[in-house]
């Protein structure tokens, strides 16, 4: 388990080696946070649902949780693609601690980064209603985080180039961050858009965080973590067994 522990130490240094990195990554959630939360406020408040930064914060944090976990699969394919695989590969560990260790790294990672766009979002106004279930916010972050690391980890043992990995960003990861309710209520929805969003797992991840936020719940709490906690471990298994086929 050192292996598991070293990778997981090295995805760490890897993230908070780069400032520009961190507050690069930063621009994308405080734009909507800012500009939708603020410029769409009024309009939200019309309808009689109350304020609008108070609704997106827990899918911006959400979103930042998905785009950093995923992300962790461009860093395997760069890490194949100049050689650094090939030298963590022919360590004597097995290969399946070397895949929980970079998931295990870029997991946590994506949580950091999601607990900075948190601090972003109080700072811009939003208020938990209640400290005490901040745990169980924290969480769904983790599990938000192992699902789409473990993803993230199947699909760059599956590709060879960043070119294949740009289509999967641009046909997957961001219909499934829109699709999520991170921006829109997941009531009164069309039926073909109903049942677009039942499947998407980033759905389940935002109610949960939702409901652990601001006491908004769409699916039920328990269905939330269930369904997360089935697809981290489908995913991580999923993952470790496409790393063990990978050819460098």
């Amino acid at each position: 388990m050192t292996a598991v522990y070293v990778l997981w130490l090295r995805e760490l240094k890897r993230y908070t080696r780069s400032r520009a990195h961190i507050i690069a990554s930063l621009g994308q959630p405080v734009l909507y946070v800012l500009v939708l939360g603020y410029g769409l406020s009024p309009v939200f408040q019309r309808s009689g649902a109350g304020s609008y930064v108070q609704f997106i914060a827990p899918g911006i944090i959400s979103m930042t949780v998905l785009f950093s976990a995923m992300f962790s699969g461009i860093a395997l394919l760069w890490d194949r693609q100049f050689g650094f695989l090939k030298e963590t590969l022919v360590a004597p560990v097995p290969r399946v601690h070397i895949m929980i260790g970079r998931t295990a790294g870029a997991a946590t990672t994506a949580m950091l980064q999601g607990l900075l766009v948190a601090v972003v979002c109080v700072l811009a106004g939003f208020r938990p209603v209640s400290l005490t279930l901040l745990p169980l916010a924290l969480g769904f972050l983790a599990l938000i985080a192992l699902v789409f690391a473990g993803f993230a980890t199947t699909i760059g043992s599956s590709l060879k180039d960043m070119q294949g990995f740009q289509m999967v960003m641009n046909f997957l990861v961001l219909p499934i961050f829109f699709l999520s309710g991170s921006l829109f209520p997941l009531q009164n929805l069309p039926a073909a858009l109903s049942i677009l969003t039942r499947i998407d797992p980033l759905s389940y991840g935002v109610d949960g965080l939702r409901s652990a936020l601001i006491g908004q719940v769409h699916f039920g709490v328990g269905t939330d973590a269930i369904v997360l906690g089935v697809l981290a471990a489908i995913m991580v298994a999923l993952g470790a067994w496409r790393f063990s086929r990978i050819e460098v």
